[in-house]
């Protein structure tokens, strides 16, 4: 197997289920996190390793492997590489090029990285991708033969699910780090918080399954992770402990996955399911659900303004009230998005709403 991002909560997680597969791991690509990598290199003992930093190779553990560095590194990593299987878990829009090039190189590719469908959906539209989200699993586990008439996920509601709206806007990084559910990375916390990352979903969802009839409703527990509405009335529901190895199962090895469990069962009894629309006056940037789903490729715009948002949120550089008003502001002001028919135009356009939403803090 090929893991992009192994330092982060997916890779993680993926790493403790190949193992219990007894998948070997070939390559493995990590950020800044050296220490857990060292420690991921002599247990799994790959063939291929990339890091970010050049300026990093010296803390590395000595080992009988190749090393690559960069954007460039990752692009190169996947080529050399004889794995069949690549699992996608980084961070942002550089998860693109490498989901493009896994697809070229005929792989299969178990994709985590959301930005890849939110900013080039349509180049990977075409591809067989096996999703490595809750709430695409749980779409694709329900799928059937019986007429669809709509696509449902949910929002756990984030940090601010129960805060005081009046108290949101100048809530601090700490605050907003503060998941009631999940144990995820930094920018996907602050994500969850301000919707971005349902609306992500939304687009991934469109991109995956075809149908611009999809939504999505708070549900405290986070135990429901996606419904189907028929054409026949009837709803079904996916539903299961909050845990990520359960889609990471299935995307390494489904038939595996179908007889092992990763995850504790769900106690039905013990289960108390509400449901409630998304409250736009808590949630602003759900007013955009509509907008991106008219014009999925302007998720080039959302993804790439709100990362620029979120960083500069995260430094304390902007109140985190500040973040959506910077995402409408880019929306606003990019229209006419071209055909965008190459990873060079998107990457061109990506540029140019960083270097606006920059300009704009």
């Amino acid at each position: 197997m090929i893991l992009l991002g192994s330092t982060g909560s997916i890779g993680t997680n993926a790493l403790e289920v190949a193992q219990s597969f007894h998948i070997p791991i070939e390559s493995l690509c990590a950020g800044k996190n050296i220490a857990l990598l060292n420690t991921q290199i002599q247990a799994h003992r790959p063939r291929n390793v990339c890091i970010a930093d050049k300026n990093d190779a010296p803390k590395l553990i000595k080992g009988d492997y190749k090393l690559f560095f960069g954007n460039q590194g990752i692009l190169e990593l996947i080529q050399s590489s004889k794995s069949n299987l690549v699992l996608n878990a980084l961070v942002g829009f550089i998860g693109l090029e490498p989901s493009l090039k896994a697809l070229e190189c005929n792989k299969k590719l178990a994709l985590a990285n959301k930005e890849s469908l939110v900013s080039g959906g349509w180049l990977l539209q075409k591809a067989p991708i096996t999703p490595i989200d809750s709430e695409h699993f749980g779409l694709w586990y329900l799928i059937n033969q019986r007429p669809i008439k709509k696509l449902y996920i949910t929002a756990s509601g984030g940090a601010f699910r129960d805060a005081p709206l009046e108290s949101i806007a100048t809530a601090t990084p700490k605050q907003a780090l503060k998941h009631p559910n999940w144990e995820m990375g930094r920018k996907i916390t602050i994500d969850s918080a301000s919707m971005a990352n349902k609306l992500f979903e939304i687009l991934e969802a469109f991109w995956l399954f075809g149908s611009t009839n999809i939504d999505a409703y708070i549900e405290p527990s986070s135990n429901v992770h996606a419904l189907i509405e028929f054409l026949d009335g009837s709803i079904t529901a996916h539903i299961s402990k909050p845990h990520m190895k359960l889609p990471i199962a299935y995307a390494l090895d489904n038939k595996q996955a179908l007889k092992q469990s990763f995850i504790q069962p769900t106690s039905l009894c013990d289960l108390q399911l509400s449901f409630a629309p998304i409250d736009t006056q808590r949630y602003p940037l759900w007013c955009l659900k509509d907008e991106i789903l008219s014009n999925p490729k302007k998720g080039i715009v959302l993804n790439a303004s709100n990362e620029i948002a979120v960083e500069a949120f995260l430094k304390g550089s902007i109140d985190f009230g500040r973040i959506a008003p910077l995402v409408f502001e880019a929306i606003d002001t990019f229209h006419h998005l071209g055909e965008l028919k190459d990873i060079e135009s998107i990457i061109e356009l990506d540029l140019r709403v960083r270097e606006f939403t920059l300009r704009n803090i």
